[in-house]
């Protein structure tokens, strides 16, 4: 169950990201500002690692190749995932790219289908295709 809190939590700061990062593109660069949001990610999360005492962790990380590489790609499709989204919010309306953006749900329920086996209940699958619904209405809007 502390999934679910923490999901919530999660869904609660990303709708901040995108009111936040829709006010503080209004004069600026989207690529520009999407380096200093990165960098100041970077600080925040290098502190909360700090705090955790965990700092002595990150050369076990990078020594485990496989471990490393995946995490590398993730780090570089977060940034293009955030490339993109600021680029989006930058001309787009907030109401309309963050649904959208939201189709990354129903992309990784598939991948995770197919890379994982996952297996999806009849009431998931539903869940799943009622958000293609909702990503479908939100782009005609």
């Amino acid at each position: 169950m502390t999934w679910l809190i923490f999901a919530i939590l999660s869904a609660v700061s990303a709708a901040f990201v995108s009111i936040f990062g829709k006010m503080g593109l209004q004069n600026v660069d989207s690529n520009t500002a999407t380096a200093v949001r990165s960098i100041i990610m970077t600080l925040f999360l290098v502190a909360v690692v700090a705090f955790e005492g965990s700092l002595s962790k990150i050369p076990h990380i990078i020594a485990e190749k496989k471990t490393f590489l995946f995490i590398i790609l993730s780090g570089i499709a977060g940034a293009t995932s955030w490339l993109f989204y600021f680029l989006a919010l930058k001309t787009g309306k907030v109401s309309q790219v963050a649904p959208i953006d939201k189709l990354s749900v129903v992309l990784a329920t598939i991948a995770a289908i197919a890379f994982f086996g996952e297996k999806l209940s009849l009431l998931n699958g539903i869940g799943v295709g009622l958000i293609t619904v909702g990503v479908i209405l939100t782009a005609l809007h």
